[in-house]
C-alpha cells in the first residue's frame, strides 16, 4: 500500500477542502447576482436554468467520474475538474447572452461534479475508515458554510464590482488549488485494468439522468417544457434506466457495478442518503418562504434565518465526525441519533404557525440542521468501509449522486404539493370573505402562487383593486392577506410533514443497517476485482 508523509496529507487535504468549497460556493454565490445578470443579459424566462444546468451536469458526471477514477487514478480527474471549472468560470463572466451563460454553467457543473465526486474519495485515500470520520465531517461542513456566506458574498461582489466578478473571483483560487495538487497530490496508481471504458454505459447513464433531472428541474409551468414533454422525459428516462442496468450486468468494467446494490450496507445507505437529501433540500428552500410569507419578515432577514440551521449542520457534521473517530466507529447508533433529531426538528416545523415566535422558529430549524449534520457524513463512511478499495471511487460518488437526486426529487415534489395545497386552501376560504363587487375570477389568479405575500408590488396592486371594488376595501384586503398567510402556513406544514415522514422512513431503514468495525488501514490494492 502507498505511504504518504504527513505534509502530503495535510497539503492534499487542504487542496481538497478548498476545491470542494469553491464548487459548493458556486451554487449559492450566484443567487444574489442573478437579478443583475438578468438585467444585463435578458432572458427572464430562462432564469431557473442557470442553476438547473449546473445541477443536472454535476449530477450526471458524479458516478461516471467515480468509476473512472477507480480505474485510472484520482489525480488526473481532479486536475481535469479544476481546469474545466477554471475555464468555465471565465466563460461565464464573459457571457454576452443567457444562452451562453446557461451553456457555460452546464460546463462548470461538469467541472464541479468531477471535483465533488472525487473529493470525498480522496479523503478516503488519505485516511483509513477509523480515522476518516473527523475529516469527512469537515468536508460535509463545507456545504453548510458556503450556504451561509454565499448569498452575502455574491451580493457584495455584485454591488462593489460587477456580476462578472462573481465568476472571475474563482480564477486565482482555482490556480492556487491546481498548483497545490500538482505539487502535493499523491499520484496513487490504480489497480491494473484492461483499459476498456464502458462508453455505452456512460451514454445510457447520461440518457437516464439528464431527461429525469431536466423534467424535475423544470417544474410546473416552466415555459420550456409542457406537461406532455414532462411525461415523455420521464418515460424515456425509465426506458434508458432498464437498458443501463442490462448493459452494466454484461460489461466487465461497468460504470456502476450492479454488485454494489447486493451489499446490504451500501443499499440501505443509498436509500437513507436519498431520503435525507429529499428532506434537506426541500426544507432549506421553503424555510425562508415561511419566515417571509407567514411571519412577515423581510427578504434579507428571512434569508438570514437559514444561518442558524446551517450552523447546526456545521456543528453536527464536525462533531459527528470527531465522535465517530474517537469512540470506535459506531456509525449505526450515530446515524439513528442524527435522523431521529432531524425527524424531531421537522415535526416541530409542522407545528409552527403565524403566532410562533422567532425564538421558537430558530430553535426548530437549528435542531433540523443539527440532525442533518450528524447524519450526512456517517453514511458515506459506512459505504466506504463496506466496499473493496478498487470500488471506493464509484461507491463514494454514487452516494453523492443519490443525495443530489433526492434533493432534486424533493424540490420538485414538495414544490408541486405546496402550490396545490396553497391554492386549494385559499380558494376554499375565499367565498366566505368576499363582498359583492369583488370578482372571484380576478382573485383566483392570486392562488396560483404565494408570491403576493412576498412581493410588495403585487400586494399594492391587489389592494388598489379591492379598494376600488368595495367600500370596505381595506378590511377586505386585510382579510385576504390573513387567509393567504393561513393558506401558506397550511401548505408549508404539509411540506414539512412529508419531509418528516421521509426522514421517518430513513430512520426505520437505519435500524436494519448492519454495523461492521471500521478498518484501521486501507485494504490492500492487490485485491481481486469484482
Amino acid at each position: 500500500m502507498y505511504q504518504l508523509t504527513q505534509r502530503q496529507k495535510i497539503m492534499t487535504f487542504s487542496g481538497v477542502i478548498m476545491a470542494m468549497f469553491m464548487a459548493a460556493l458556486d451554487q449559492t454565490v450566484i443567487s444574489t447576482a442573478m437579478p443583475r445578470i438578468i438585467a444585463d443579459l435578458g432572458g427572464f424566462s430562462q432564469y431557473t436554468w442557470v442553476s438547473s444546468a449546473y445541477i443536472i451536469a454535476s449530477a450526471v458526471i458524479m458516478p461516471i467520474t467515480g468509476r473512472l477514477s477507480d480505474l485510472y487514478g484520482r489525480k488526473l480527474f481532479y486536475l481535469l475538474g479544476m481546469i474545466i471549472f477554471l475555464l468555465s468560470s471565465v466563460a461565464c463572466g464573459m457571457s454576452q447572452d443567457m444562452t451562453q451563460m446557461i451553456a457555460s454553467r452546464a460546463v462548470k457543473g461538469l467541472g464541479a461534479g468531477i471535483m465533488m465526486a472525487t473529493g470525498f474519495t480522496v479523503i478516503a485515500d488519505l485516511f483509513p475508515p477509523a480515522q476518516r470520520g473527523k475529516y469527512t465531517g469537515y468536508g460535509s461542513a463545507v456545504f453548510a458554510v458556503s450556504s451561509i456566506i454565499g448569498p452575502t458574498l455574491g451580493g457584495y461582489i455584485t454591488d462593489m464590482f460587477s456580476w462578472q466578478w462573481v465568476f472571475f473571483i474563482n480564477i486565482p483560487f482555482s490556480l492556487l488549488v491546481i498548483v497545490l495538487f500538482i505539487l502535493f497530490f499523491p499520484d496513487i496508481p490504480p489497480q491494473a485494468t484492461d483499459g476498456k471504458i464502458d462508453i455505452f454505459g456512460v451514454l445510457l447513464l447520461t440518457l437516464t439522468i439528464v431527461p429525469f433531472m431536466t423534467a424535475l428541474a423544470a417544474g410546473r409551468g416552466d415555459p420550456v417544457l409542457s406537461g406532455v414533454r414532462h411525461c415523455a422525459l420521464f418515460v424515456f428516462s425509465g426506458l434508458m434506466l432498464v437498458c443501463f442496468i442490462w448493459n452494466e450486468c454484461r460489461f466487465k468494467n461497468p460504470i456502476i457495478p450492479m454488485g454494489l446494490f447486493k451489499n446490504q450496507i451500501v443499499l440501505i445507505c443509498y436509500a437513507v442518503t436519498f431520503l435525507t437529501g429529499f428532506s434537506m433540500y426541500g426544507t432549506i428552500v421553503f424555510i425562508p418562504l415561511y419566515f417571509q410569507g407567514v411571519l412577515g419578515a423581510t427578504a434579507m432577514i428571512s434569508g438570514n434565518f437559514l444561518t442558524p440551521m446551517m450552523l447546526g449542520l456545521v456543528l453536527g457534521s464536525i462533531g459527528s465526525g470527531q465522535l465517530l473517530a474517537r469512540t470506535g466507529g459506531h456509525y449505526k447508533i450515530q446515524g439513528i441519533t442524527g435522523i431521529a433529531v432531524l425527524f424531531t426538528g421537522l415535526y416541530l416545523l409542522t407545528r409552527m404557525g403565524a403566532q410562533t415566535d422567532l425564538g421558537t422558529a430558530v430553535f426548530n430549524i437549528s435542531l433540523t440542521g443539527l440532525g442533518l449534520g450528524i447524519a450526512i457524513p456517517l453514511h458515506t463512511i459506512a459505504v466506504q468501509n463496506s466496499v473493496p478499495y478498487h470500488m471506493l471511487g464509484v461507491a463514494t460518488a454514487t452516494t453523492a449522486f443519490f443525495r443530489s437526486l433526492g434533493g432534486a426529487t424533493g424540490l420538485a415534489a414538495l414544490g408541486a404539493i405546496m402550490n396545490y395545497r396553497f391554492s386549494d386552501a385559499f380558494l376554499g376560504a375565499l367565498p366566505g370573505i368576499l363582498p359583492k363587487g369583488v370578482l372571484v375570477d380576478r382573485l383566483t389568479q392570486v392562488a396560483m402562487s404565494p408570491r403576493v405575500l412576498v412581493d410588495p408590488d403585487i400586494q399594492a396592486r391587489l389592494q388598489i383593486y379591492i379598494m376600488e371594488a368595495t367600500s370596505h376595501g381595506n378590511a377586505v384586503f386585510q382579510d385576504i392577506i390573513s387567509v393567504l398567510k393561513q393558506s401558506l402556513q397550511y401548505a408549508l406544514s404539509e411540506v414539512f410533514f412529508i419531509g418528516m415522514w421521509a426522514a421517518g422512513v430513513a430512520l426505520l431503514l437505519s435500524v436494519f443497517l448492519k454495523e461492521i468495525p471500521l478498518r484501521r488501514q486501507h485494504q490492500p490494492s492487490g485485491q481481486t476485482k469484482a
